[in-house]
């Protein structure tokens, strides 16, 4: 088997076949002219066969030369795609759980700090999104979706989620509430549901659930989270979901002085690829997901 010269000869060669002169190689490799020229020569001296020849004050390659650099330029080709293969999966490594956005800002956003925790060295990408990712081409790896589209992945229920009228406590400071029709006397914020998804419960729904009509809501917003800042803000009540404002109501910044609740009319799921349990921590985050969902079924159901 012929012996294989150098690295390093090979690759001033290679930098020099490339740049087209001594001074650009050596800038390339950080060494000096000096050292490029040695190198080269080394290597002709090895190979026994003149690679390069003097121009002026430079060096050009000889037809043997080309021939040579084009061949090793495959080889060293093939170790930078090597090494990009690697990057990839070194990046490709890192979990990416895509959820709706108001779950990203409102429950796991706050929760996953949890596991991460108990999982220092974990690689975690978050994203929200309200397009679904294609789980089976590699667009995520886990995705928490609401109702409606059943994923060719595998997946799980997590937990169905109620509404509350929640608001801030300055609001109904200095008024207080008797009867859970008062509720409707205050200015009323409302969510409009994404038409792909059977509608949530509206303020309507919840004032009959009461016995009382509700009047029209002067403010309405498209994203779960935006209507919760709302009502943090004291802009009126907001039927919130239970699992989106556990922050808001342990901080105090909401409260929920009538704790009547109505259902979601689907449920929240998990889905997941077998590919994606291969990656490192991925099962525990699996595991924790399901039983963070687990536990906030019992809590919204009360």
């Amino acid at each position: 088997m012929p012996q294989i010269p150098p690295l390093k000869a090979l690759r001033a060669f290679d930098a020099l076949g490339r740049a087209g002169s001594v001074a650009l190689a050596a800038a390339e490799l950080g060494v000096t002219p000096g050292a490029i020229s040695q190198q080269v020569t080394r290597l002709g001296e090895l190979l026994a066969v003149q690679l390069v020849t003097r121009s002026g004050r430079g060096l050009v390659l000889t037809e043997l030369g080309r021939l040579y650099h084009a061949e090793i330029r495959r080889g060293f080709a093939a170790l930078e795609g090597a090494q990009d293969v690697l990057d990839r999966a070194r990046e490709d490594a890192a979990i990416r759980l895509s959820c709706l956005t108001s779950v990203l800002m409102k429950w796991i956003g706050p929760r996953i700090f949890d596991w991460q925790s108990q999982h220092p060295g974990a690689r975690l990408s978050l994203t929200g999104s309200d397009i679904e990712p294609d789980l089976i081409r590699g667009e995520a790896d886990f995705r928490i979706y609401y109702g409606g589209r059943i994923h060719p992945a595998h997946h799980a229920v997590l937990f169905t989620d109620h509404v509350v009228p929640a608001c801030a406590p300055d609001l109904i400071a200095g008024h207080p509430l008797r009867d859970p029709a008062d509720v409707l006397a205050f200015p009323l914020v409302s969510i409009v549901w994404n038409r792909r998804f059977a509608p949530g419960p509206e303020w309507s729904v919840w004032a009959e659930r009461i016995g009382a009509s509700a009047p029209e809501s002067a403010l309405s917003y498209s994203l779960s989270g935006s209507a919760i800042d709302a009502a943090v803000a004291g802009r009126g009540f907001v039927l919130a979901q239970i699992s989106f404002i556990a922050e808001e109501l342990r901080s105090g910044r909401l409260v929920v002085p009538f704790d009547i609740r109505l259902p979601l009319s689907e449920p929240y799921y998990l889905a997941w690829t077998e590919a994606a349990l291969a990656k490192p921590d991925a099962r525990a985050l699996h595991r924790w997901l399901l039983a963070t969902g687990r536990a906030q079924g019992i809590i919204s159901a009360g």
